[in-house]
């Protein structure tokens, strides 16, 4: 299993302490309120509600969308799909991304290699498949929906697929193409754990046309998604006045994380969300800030840097402030 952020409790084991800050996965601090779920929601087998979709066609703008156990589900359930309808492929997956793609595409057969951005328009002609993150995690590079949209009817003509991630994409609706996924060999995945702060919830959604969306449907299998999880998303993605608040405060902390950073000497890239910077010293780093009970996500290897979430109070902000100047005394 692939190491990610949010592992807390190793943090605590590692280096003692409660009173940590955790800055590792790029969700919001200040999740959506969720409403306490129905009785029936406890009880009743989850079958599909259709005021989920409804709802979340409407948030998405999307033409159809299928609710999943977050977009994790559908990052381990494709690879197996295309593997079913249309045998081994070549994948291309860009790189630095969220890892989970590539190691799910190295698996059941397909010949998987990892890219540049800046490589990916010569990519496109070798592949049967092509996976992006937009905005990318970890480092916030953004791809033109019209590029997008270019690459994915190069795909569909031969069969191939683009698949798109914009788990992270809430804070930039300007990059989705999920108004397209209806089109033929083009997927989206969304999730609702970043933008409304419901990672514990499980929830994301994929788009895509018709055919595709009932073969993942059948691969999936019955009750994917529970109904405490589906109550709680309807009233998220129907509240405009918090989304609207949350736009506000995001792009306000979000800017002040930035400041943050260029004031101690870091060049930062990122979203709203989260800001990454390549760092040289990038396990020094990591462990100065935990030694303070602060907890970022190292990466490793290659992609060799930080990426840091947003706090969730002033308290917070002060001691992240506090331990960034230390570091730059060191």
């Amino acid at each position: 299993m692939l190491d990610h952020g949010g592992n807390l409790r190793a943090a605590q084991q590692r280096y003692g302490g409660t009173d940590w800050i955790d800055l590792s996965t790029g969700i919001n601090p200040h999740g959506y309120p969720a409403p306490a779920p129905s009785p029936d929601a406890w009880h009743r087998l989850p079958e599909r509600d259709p005021a989920l979709v409804r709802a979340a066609c409407d948030f998405y703008g999307a033409p159809q969308l299928l609710p999943v156990a977050g977009s994790q589900a559908a990052i381990q359930a494709l690879p197996r799909l295309r593997l079913e309808v249309a045998g081994p492929a070549s994948v291309t997956v860009a790189a630095p991304s969220y890892a989970e793609h590539a190691h799910h595409w190295s698996r059941h057969g397909h010949v998987m290699r990892q890219v540049a951005y800046g490589a990916l328009d010569d990519a496109v002609a070798g592949s049967d498949v092509v996976v992006v993150v937009n905005p990318n995690n970890p480092t916030g590079a953004t791809i033109a929906p019209e590029r997008l949209l270019d690459w994915a009817e190069q795909l569909a003509a031969r069969g191939g697929w683009l698949v798109i991630d914009e788990a992270f994409g809430d804070t930039a609706r300007t990059l989705s193409v999920a108004g397209h996924a209806g089109r033929r060999g083009l997927v989206v995945l969304r999730s609702v754990g970043k933008f409304f702060g419901l990672a514990g919830l499980r929830l994301g959604f994929v788009g895509a046309d018709t055919s595709l969306l009932a073969a993942l449907d059948d691969l999936l299998g019955p009750w994917a998604v529970s109904g405490p999880a589906q109550e709680v998303a309807i009233a998220a993605l129907r509240d405009r006045g918090w989304q609207q608040a949350t736009q506000t405060r995001l792009a306000r902390d979000g800017a002040r994380m930035h400041a943050l950073l260029a004031h101690h000497g870091i060049e930062a890239h990122g979203t709203p969300l989260f800001h990454w910077w390549p760092e040289p010293r990038a396990e020094a780093f990591h462990e100065h800030m935990a030694r303070r009970a602060i907890w970022v996500r190292l990466f490793p290897g290659a992609a060799r840097g930080i990426r840091i979430g947003l706090p969730a109070h002033d308290t917070a902000w002060k001691r992240i402030e506090q331990a960034l100047r230390e570091w730059n005394d060191t």
